[in-house]
């Protein structure tokens, strides 16, 4: 069943590569002129990725970072907390990721995890799981009255598709590094995680930072929905580029490039492919 107990077997047809493609550039295009607004207005935007394992939260996150300046955009992706951020506040690892002025970041999972897998796998103490609920809307509310953009998405997939994905990461050895024994566990436990994102959205889907739900059975339709929403919510504007011009190339000096033979060079692996 999916995360909100619906059949989606007569879902939308998945969408041609090419249509796909094309409208993905035009999308990332804009998010290029976003960037440059945040930039020109000195705005701070947050915007969270959240949920399930294989639900394709990752996949999104590089396809909306994919053109945009890396220094003014990051993506953050925090490990498993040290035994000295244990003791810390809840929030504090995550504060110290937020952006300053001009600056995009992007969490791919966040503060969320209290709410999600820590709890469900019993990572945190049932006192710790209340303390968060009551302080995420609060955390939430002082960032944006601190004027930060912030935008939460949680992508929803089905189990059936999520087993799926899970599969194709054993046989991909390029995707092994995905998979951990927390990941395998969520299939045992897809209503405990079920129940978990519905308590967490009752607490934390508030007026002023609503969750915005993806369907993600179909990976590229979420990630043009899911841009183009981000996009709908930020009254951003062309900002005009400064001027530029090549200068012309100057005469040569009398430079000589030293012998190649002087220098170590790669092997030229692409030429065995012509072989």
């Amino acid at each position: 069943m999916a995360d909100d107990q619906e059949d989606r077997s007569h879902g939308p047809r998945k969408l041609s590569k090419g249509r796909y493609e094309r409208e993905l550039y035009r999308l990332q295009a804009e998010l290029v002129k976003l960037q440059e607004w945040v930039r020109a207005e000195g705005a701070r935007l947050v915007v969270v990725f959240e949920g399930r394992d294989a639900a394709g939260k990752g996949s999104t996150v590089k396809r909306v970072a994919a053109y945009l300046n890396p220094r003014g955009a990051r993506i953050v992706a925090l490990p498993r907390p040290t035994e000295r951020e244990r003791t810390q506040w809840y929030f504090q690892r995550y504060a110290e990721h937020l952006p300053a002025a001009g600056e995009i970041v992007l969490f791919d999972r966040s503060w969320y995890n209290r709410a999600g897998v820590e709890r469900v796998m019993g990572f945190c103490t049932p006192t710790e799981y209340q303390r968060f609920l009551h302080q995420c809307p609060v955390f939430e509310r002082m960032l944006i009255e601190d004027g930060i953009l912030l935008r939460k998405y949680w992508f929803s997939v089905s189990d059936d598709v999520q087993e799926q994905r899970l599969r194709q990461r054993l046989d991909d050895p390029t995707r092994r590094w995905k998979l951990s024994p927390v990941d395998l566990e969520s299939l045992t436990r897809w209503e405990d995680y079920s129940r978990a994102k519905d308590d967490m959205f009752v607490h934390t889907d508030t007026p002023e930072s609503p969750w915005y739900v993806v369907e993600s059975d179909d990976k590229r339709r979420a990630r043009l929905n899911m841009i183009a929403h981000l996009l709908s919510t930020v009254p951003y504007h062309d900002v005009a580029p400064p001027v530029l011009e090549l200068p012309p190339r100057p005469p040569s000096t009398g430079y000589r490039r030293p012998p190649r033979a002087l220098q170590n060079h790669v092997p030229d692996h692409a030429a065995q492919l012509e072989r």
